[in-house]
Formats: C-alpha cells, sequence, structure tokens
C-alpha cells in the first residue's frame, strides 16, 4: 500500500473509533509507528497494540515507552483490555510486552499472514483493571 493511501486509512479507521495509530519521532526524525488497530467497543471495549522501529532506534526503550504511553491513554478513554500479538522469534517483542507487565496467554497458531505465510504468535494482554496508574511509565531498564 502507498503512504498516503496507509495514512488515509489510518484517519478513516480513527475517525470510525477503530483504531488509533501515531508515529514515533526522536529528535523530528520518524523513526516508528505505534497503533491501537481492531478496536472494538460495546461489551469489549478492546484493541491490539502493535509497533515497529527503525533498526538504528531499536533497543533504546522507545517502543516500550510508547507503548505505556499509547496504553494508558487508551485505558483512560474507554478501553478495557489491550492485546500485543508477537511472533514467538521476535524476542524484542517478547520483551517489549513483558517489561509493560502484559500477561502472556499463550500461543496462537496461524494467527496472521505475513511474508506469503500463516504466522504463529504469542498472545499478551493487559486490563485496565490490572494496570496499576503509573507503573507503565516506569518501563525502561
Amino acid at each position: 500500500m502507498a503512504f498516503r493511501a496507509f495514512v488515509s486509512l489510518d484517519r478513516r479507521m480513527w475517525r470510525k473509533g477503530r483504531a488509533l495509530a501515531l508515529v514515533i519521532e526522536v529528535d523530528g526524525i520518524l523513526v516508528g509507528r505505534i497503533a491501537i488497530t481492531g478496536i472494538e467497543w460495546g461489551s469489549a471495549c478492546n484493541g491490539s497494540i502493535g509497533y515497529w522501529i527503525d533498526e538504528d532506534h531499536a533497543g533504546r526503550g522507545i517502543v516500550p515507552q510508547a507503548a505505556a504511553m499509547l496504553a494508558d491513554y487508551a485505558f483512560s478513554h474507554g478501553l478495557h483490555r489491550l492485546e500485543i500479538a508477537a511472533r514467538p522469534e521476535n524476542v524484542s517483542s517478547l520483551r517489549v510486552a513483558k517489561k509493560l507487565g502484559f500477561r502472556d496467554e499463550g500461543l496462537r497458531r496461524r494467527y496472521l499472514y505475513i511474508d506469503g505465510e500463516w504466522r504463529d504468535h504469542r498472545i499478551f494482554a493487559l486490563t485496565s483493571d490490572e494496570r496499576r496508574l503509573g507503573e507503565l511509565w516506569n518501563c525502561r531498564d
């Protein structure tokens, strides 16, 4: 998908209350993206956090901090449950979920279609009543 179309889709989903996508900047330079997608309201009030970061900026605690801020925002605006789906071999993503205190709920086999194949993912979750105010913000090592 072209960048403009991607941004346009993000905007449409935001207006519908189905997603919230943000860029991650360091010193005014775009280095990543973080989003809550698949937002469901009603009896579910949940969504999934996804993110990516430029490899030159990985390992600096940027993604955990961005995810903590986004989770705090989402919980304070009515979401009850957030999930992070990470491929089992993606050690960095697994570390982000654990660092933030997301609970490991197990493996979903063939969960998402990525790079031409259905891929397994570990699912991590956190609910608004499990989060302790302010603790998400202290996620840096």
